[in-house]
């Protein structure tokens, strides 16, 4: 039986989303598929699957980031779905294993400074819009007032964003510091 849910998830929320997902696997409903906003279940046995979400560098249907997944596949992961830079893989665990893509505090400062940059970029992009588009509006009266308010609103949630995982890359900075 396949059971599709519909949920929502910022991206600097990501490791949430990992999290719900990875309880659904170990209530018993493995993740097939996945697309904006969407995601596919079927049925396993509890905690046969251990999830693992990752941004890359560039699209995952580009030359690039098909190699890329064939890379993680050879190691015994299954990639079940993207969505544009994100991709979604699932392993079999075996008892007692945890599925990591992440195995040490490097790795996982590099995938954050990506999804930072990727946020600021998308935020400065964002603002810069709304401001453009609520300028004309209200020298106008148009319908870019209020898209241009909408962009100015993304902008600064998508910067507030990328400050959050800003604080999460320097804990864990000072926690490789402190070990070194």
């Amino acid at each position: 039986m396949r059971k599709v849910v519909h949920k929502w998830f910022w991206a600097w929320d990501y490791d949430k989303e990992e999290v719900w997902l990875n309880e659904m696997a170990a209530k018993g409903l493995a993740l097939v598929g996945t697309d904006f906003c969407k995601y596919e279940f079927e049925e396993c046995t509890p905690g046969e699957y251990g999830i693992q979400i990752e941004m890359l560098d560039c699209n995952a249907k580009s030359e690039s980031g098909r190699q890329y997944i064939s890379f993680v596949e050879e190691t015994g992961a299954e990639h079940v779905g993207s969505w544009l830079r994100w991709v979604y893989f699932r392993k079999k665990l075996a008892c007692g294993e945890e599925f990591r893509l992440f195995s040490d505090k490097d790795s996982l400062i590099q995938h954050l400074k990506k999804i930072i940059a990727f946020l600021m970029f998308l935020g400065i992009l964002n603002l810069w819009i709304g401001v453009f588009n609520v300028i004309i509006g209200a020298a106008n009266g148009t319908v870019n007032f209020p898209l241009g308010s909408l962009n100015i609103v993304i902008g600064a949630m998508a910067i507030g964003g990328a400050v959050k995982l800003k604080k999460k890359k320097s804990a864990l900075e000072n926690e490789r510091m402190i070990s070194e």
